[in-house]
């Protein structure tokens, strides 16, 4: 393998291998319990949100991308899940908070515990940061979608579904 390859790999290995167990089972448990999933982050997270949330729908679960035209309102019984590198992007907290005053959960993704972000949401699933050479919050943004990728594995077997249920539930229009 190239050695830039080699070392992207390695460095979404080592902030995987550093996820928290607990906060990744919680986390996959909020989502199974929430009546609706909502999606949200800026930039690039928010792109990897995005692709998480397809994922959920193709799981059978009533998922939206805060911003579509089409999302509906949150409320009690929701899920908001922030994606935020930094926990510090304004209108992400913006998001946590008005999701909060609904009377949604909402969880964090994030590298750091302690931003406004995380405080605010009380719930953290944490990709802690890794030494990196790529730019910018590339490495978060990578080991966060894998770290998704997983997370629609364990909600798979959760809520019983298989890659042939999923396929039913996938785009037809084309």
């Amino acid at each position: 393998m190239d050695k830039i390859r080699a070392r992207v790999v390695d460095e979404v290995q080592q902030a995987l291998a550093a996820v928290d167990d607990s906060e990744e089972r919680e986390f996959v448990e909020a989502i199974a319990a929430a009546r609706e999933v909502f999606v949200t982050g800026r930039g690039r997270s928010g792109l990897v949100g995005a692709a998480f949330a397809t994922r959920l729908v193709h799981l059978g679960k009533r998922a939206h991308v805060v911003g579509e035209p089409t999302t509906p309102a949150i409320s009690t019984g929701d899920l908001l899940i922030v994606c935020s590198g930094s926990g510090r992007t304004r209108g992400s907290l913006l998001n946590a908070e008005q999701a909060i005053e609904a009377g949604a959960q909402v969880w964090a993704a994030t590298q750091d515990p302690l931003s406004p972000l995380a405080a605010a949401a009380g719930n953290v699933v944490r990709i802690p940061p890794v030494a990196s050479s790529q730019p910018g919050a590339s490495a978060f943004e990578q080991a966060l979608l894998l770290f998704l990728d997983a997370v629609v594995m364990r909600l798979m077997a959760r809520l019983g579904e298989t890659e042939e249920t999923m396929l039913a539930r996938h785009s037809r229009l084309e």
